[in-house]
């Protein structure tokens, strides 16, 4: 069926939800529909390619071009992290068993990192993208993300404001070693300080530290203990690094709801406060598909290899509404998030700079 307007729009669908009649065409194309042959091919793929890092670090041993293996274990760490964020959003399987199974084995096991945190985290920032009480991505934390936000920060806090967009990058080679500490939390937490309930909590501890057990262990088997520790230390950071370009574009820098101001319908909430960045394969593969940000919030059950083709759809729909749809390229769209962290910290620079 040919992706038209005359498709999208129909004069009787004016009234309404705006986002009923993108609904009924994303349906009617069968976008939604699930590829379980797809993911299946992708996931065992992505396996092998680990299991053969593996075997060459073993090969290598130990040897500082061992080191050189940390990239490709850096970059499938960061696709093994996809397949755990499209189970979290059911697009693997509708049976939530299965979905919370792949999604332990890739999240937990495979990498160490809470699928449980990470899933109730990312769901909230889903409902309510960039909305600064309720999305838990744009809360305050080593970074913020406005200015009143900014002009409560003190000591440290406040240095790091202030130059928190040349620090943006730098930080991000914490991030793989952060989802750890945060996974750990999780799970050794009290039962009147978690979100999860104990039985998922214990589960979800053998997996980590069954995962964290199974690293030491490859590491010092293969190298000394020295080169253990730089390899452990450069691979999490270039995953970390890998995980934060690809989902920093993603909003940073996009609308930010205010608190008491109208409330957003669902097409609105989500387009105005996401950004796509343009490409081709490659990028859709190095991304994971989080590229077609506005896709995915619109239809987070969607398929990742579905996003490309539902794209076409989307832009048409919000053309008809006059409604901005926005797209840009990968450099272009770091620029923009790292404007806005530069813009947040403007204030602080400027006292610092008067009080000099």
């Amino acid at each position: 069926m040919p992706y038209t307007a005359a498709l999208l729009v129909q004069p009787e669908q004016k009234t309404g939800s705006d986002f009923a009649p993108l609904l009924r065409t994303v349906k009617a194309h069968g976008l939604l529909a699930r590829r379980t042959g797809w993911y299946g091919l992708s996931m065992t793929t992505n396996l092998l390619a680990l299991a053969a890092t593996v075997a060459g670090m073993v090969l290598t041993g130990d040897s500082w071009w061992t080191l050189a293996l940390a990239v490709p274990l850096a970059v499938l760490w960061s696709r093994t992290a996809f397949f755990g964020h499209d189970a979290g959003h059911a697009q693997i399987s509708g049976d939530r068993r299965v979905s919370r199974a792949v999604g332990l084995f890739h999240s937990n096991l495979l990498l160490g990192m809470s699928y449980g945190w990470w899933n109730d985290k990312h769901n909230r920032h889903h409902a309510n993208p960039n909305h600064v009480d309720k999305d838990p991505d744009v809360g305050v934390g080593v970074m913020v993300w406005t200015q009143n936000q900014a002009a409560e920060r003190e000591g440290l806090a406040r240095w790091l404001t202030r130059n928190q967009a040349r620090l943006f990058f730098p930080l991000l080679l914490l991030e793989g070693i952060a989802l750890k500490v945060y996974g750990f939390r999780t799970v050794l937490a009290k039962d009147d300080e978690s979100r999860q309930p104990a039985g998922e909590r214990a589960v979800e501890g053998i997996l980590l530290f069954t995962h964290l057990a199974a690293y030491t262990t490859l590491l010092l088997m293969v190298m000394s203990p020295g080169k253990a520790v730089v390899f452990a230390l450069v691979h999490h950071a270039l995953f970390g690094l890998h995980l934060g370009m690809t989902f920093a574009p993603n909003h940073k820098g996009m609308e930010m709801p205010d608190p008491d101001g109208e409330r957003w319908g669902h097409l609105q909430r989500q387009v105005l406060t996401s950004r796509n960045v343009h490409g081709g394969v490659i990028t859709d593969w190095l991304l994971g598909g989080l590229n077609y940000q506005i896709e995915h919030h619109l239809f987070p059950s969607m398929p990742r290899p579905h996003l490309r083709r539902a794209q076409a759809l989307v832009r048409e729909h919000c053309e008809a509404l006059g409604m901005p749809y926005a797209q840009t390229s990968l450099i272009d769209s770091y620029r923009q998030a790292l404007t806005h962290m530069h813009q947040v910290g403007e204030p602080l620079r400027a006292a610092s700079t008067v009080s000099g």
